[in-house]
């Protein structure tokens, strides 16, 4: 899902308005079958693909092949927190794509990953440019309390045991170490990234990004197994998430912002 200004600045980021982008959606809306579906809320036009859109964008092969590709459509026609949700993540990836820290296309959302306590699902999971992967939630009003659950829950499926019964070349590894470290194990777990959001009647990101840290810079899984950074929607919009904008969680770790390659290595 992504309203026209969201791929205006994706796709045409020298374009004067979003006319171009609403001429092209409409083209798009009335092929046959649709390839773009389109909600209207308060003003305010939200677009997404259709299945045949899907087909469609999967037959280019500028997607990494994926099963259980959703439309969007639910996203667009939800209340306003799940789609204000879904917005801020699409900002956050049009910030990585236009600072060139990851392309548009190598996003998955909302992909499971098995824990003993049950699935882990993170917001997205982006493969950054340089080969390695990353975790990223958006935060616009979940509580303290389950920020902190979904770091248990990041934990819990690091730790999780090897699966499979591997060879005599390789031991068998868990699935994080299947999914992300490469044949060789020569890569570390994925980073965790929060982006906090703003939101109505909420305190401001970077009052609750502060107040998550002072919550998370105790555990003792951040501290030793976990990388995990945060920054506001509005610093990443403004100052590209190249730069210097995360801040780690971590009880060693000051208020200083770096840039991603600046973030520190799990063990």
């Amino acid at each position: 899902m992504a309203a026209p200004r969201q791929l205006k600045a994706l796709l045409l980021p020298r374009q004067q308005g979003t006319d171009h982008v609403r001429r092209a959606l409409r083209n798009l809306l009335a092929e046959s079958p649709a390839l773009v579906g389109r909600t209207n809320r308060a003003q305010q036009s939200y677009w997404y693909c259709t299945p045949a859109g899907l087909a469609e964008a999967a037959a280019s092969g500028e997607l990494a092949p994926t099963t259980g590709r959703t439309t969007g459509k639910r996203v667009a026609a939800s209340k306003t927190g799940l789609r204000e949700h879904g917005l801020a993540l699409v900002d956050t990836v049009i910030a990585f794509h236009q600072a060139e820290v990851a392309d548009h296309a190598d996003w998955r959302v909302e992909v499971p990953h098995p824990t003993q306590a049950g699935n882990l699902i993170p917001d997205a999971v982006v493969l950054l440019a340089k080969g390695s992967s990353a975790f990223v939630e958006i935060d616009r009003t979940m509580s303290y309390a389950r920020l902190i659950a979904k770091l248990g829950r990041y934990d819990a499926y690091r730790s999780a045991p090897a699966s499979g019964r591997g060879n005599a070349a390789r031991a068998p590894r868990s699935h994080w170490q299947e999914t992300y470290a490469g044949p060789h194990l020569d890569r570390r777990f994925p980073m965790v990234l929060f982006v906090f959001a703003p939101a109505p009647r909420r305190a401001a990101p970077d009052t609750r990004e502060a107040a998550f840290h002072e919550r998370a810079r105790n555990i003792q899984s951040v501290n030793y197994k976990l990388t995990v950074a945060t920054t506001t929607l509005p610093l990443l919009t403004k100052t590209g998430a190249g730069k210097a904008v995360w801040r780690v969680v971590g009880k060693a770790h000051g208020e200083e912002r770096r840039t991603l390659a600046a973030l520190p290595k799990v063990r």
